[in-house]
């Protein structure tokens, strides 16, 4: 009953004119920004971060997420049509989805893709909406000692679920968390590791590095690629609607995507990308039905497992934001950003502090669903014109975009610089085939793990069993060390590196 009355809250903030225009414009560039290979949702965020500042914090935080979760829909119309994921967790959609359109069934795989994505994202939104309140009620127990615990954990989830060497993966954590180091000590007050330059000591920016890595190392990536291989061909779309097979066929594959995206959601490091690779292995492990099209020919369900696996791990990743105010992906960390730029401590105070706020924001994530599927089948037409945009024009628009983005959230010339230091690194990420989500994870939580840390051994006068005498903190600490015992078992490591193997 409860639940009724915080939803009416929401819905009656969500659906005001004001934040449904928001919600649209967010979704709008959401599909824009899935569709167009090489931006991606953490780009496009970190983009728009300084035009949320003169915007009511509920109608920046319903566009911002309204961005994420429309670029899961959008990314898999490019890795349809034209075989090339315009978002990460469209990599393999890729595999089925382009051999469908191949086929002529292009329509079918992008229906299905929709349809899926749009069940999946109202089952998200609906465990989000249940599964808060608790939660933030356990999040009020946690002090000091229990929150560094949570974030040891998360860090190796983000080791452990990182597509990839693991290797690779730890190497990126580090690097994050010593990135994270750079600027003034918490407790001292004195700079550390700024090499007496005078713009460090306030740290690196979360958006510069934002910026450079996911966006400026995306398009270096893109120029680095021969001029045939960037110009977009597309295929045509014939028929739209999915059979009466095809449905028969999904929609089991469409609840399991469902299921699995919203488990690995929650986890830190996991979200949409993880889901989408896990639901494809556990598709592919599903008996094939006597007559149906194998996997990597054009089978239905390896478009609609994982696009509503993506989906749904989109919407729950919102729950650790937004109950305890941990970060479990790169996106939620810039969300974080919006909410302390509006003056909002991220954590389990905003539900009581800002209701209208949080419900106001998950309710928003229904209307938004509804309006991706209006934007998405009727104009599928519209996103083919977009891709056949050559590159070589779209690209300078978004270097433009992006200087112009980091510039104006401090107006100095220096975080134009970093961007681009960081653009040459985030290329050579790509290069060496290393995933620079751990990086953010670790640049986000390092320095929210120092402060912790120190302060739970200031209030246990360097105590450091506080650690393992406190029940909760304790319970996570073997949960992570169990994590890496599990991870490291010779069976499981090759089940792991099978379930990251993109075909």
């Amino acid at each position: 009953m409860e639940l009724i009355e915080h939803l009416s809250l929401g819905f009656s903030h969500a659906i005001s004119l004001q934040n449904l225009m928001y919600a649209f414009i967010g979704c709008l560039l959401g599909t824009l920004i899935g569709v167009l290979p090489g931006l991606g949702p953490v780009a496009t965020i970190a983009m728009l971060l300084p035009a949320t500042y003169a915007l009511p914090p509920v109608a920046a935080l319903i566009m911002l997420a309204g961005i994420y979760y429309g670029s899961q829909y959008g990314g898999s119309t490019t890795a349809i049509l034209v075989n090339l994921p315009g978002e990460s967790a469209s990599v393999v959609t890729v595999i089925d989805g382009h051999q469908m359109a191949k086929a002529g069934r292009g329509g079918p795989a992008l229906a299905a893709a929709g349809l899926g994505s749009f069940f999946a994202g109202c089952v998200g939104t609906l465990i989000l909406a249940a599964f808060a309140p608790p939660l933030t009620e356990l999040a009020f127990k946690f002090g000091p000692a229990e929150y560094f615990s949570l974030m040891v954990l998360g860090l190796i989830g983000a080791v452990v679920l990182a597509s990839g060497s693991l290797l690779k993966a730890i190497g990126m954590i580090v690097l994050g968390l010593l990135l994270g180091l750079v600027g003034t000590d918490v407790n001292s007050g004195v700079a550390r590791y700024s090499f007496d330059v005078p713009e460090l000591t306030d740290g690196i920016g979360f958006i510069a590095i934002a910026m450079g890595v996911f966006g400026y190392g995306e398009i270096i990536s893109n120029l680095a690629k021969p001029e045939e291989e960037r110009d977009v061909m597309v295929s045509e779309v014939k028929h739209l609607w999915p059979t009466k097979e095809d449905f028969k066929n999904m929609v089991p594959a469409v609840l399991r995507g469902t299921s699995l995206g919203c488990c690995l959601g929650i986890l830190p490091g996991g979200g949409a990308l993880l889901s989408s690779f896990a639901a494809y292995t556990l598709e592919k492990k599903m008996k094939l039905k006597p007559g149906e099209v194998p996997f990597g020919k054009g089978n239905i369900r390896g478009v609609a497992g994982p696009e509503s696996a993506n989906n749904a791990g989109a919407q729950t990743s919102f729950i650790p934001m937004l109950t305890l105010g941990i970060p479990p992906n790169p996106v939620m960390a810039l969300m974080v950003g919006a909410m302390t730029i509006h003056n909002i401590q991220p954590g389990p105070q905003v539900m009581t502090s800002n209701p209208d706020l949080f419900w106001g924001l998950i309710a928003s994530m229904w209307v938004g669903n509804l309006m991706l599927i209006i934007l998405n089948l009727p104009m599928i037409g519209m996103w083919i014109k977009l891709l056949t945009i050559p590159y070589k024009w779209l690209f300078p628009a978004i270097v433009l975009f992006c200087a112009i983005g980091v510039y104006s959230t401090n107006n100095n010339t220096w975080d134009i610089w970093m961007v681009a230091i960081f653009g040459v690194i985030g290329y050579g990420f790509i290069k060496l085939g290393c995933e620079p989500a751990p990086l953010m994870l670790g640049f986000i939580l390092g320095p929210m793990m120092e402060e912790n840390l120190r302060r739970a051994l200031l209030l246990s006068r360097g105590d450091w069993s506080v650690l393992v005498t406190r029940p909760i903190s304790a319970g996570l600490l073997i949960a992570s060390a169990l994590m890496i015992v599990i991870v490291l078992l010779p069976a499981v490591k090759s089940k792991r590196e099978e379930a990251f193997v993109e075909e």
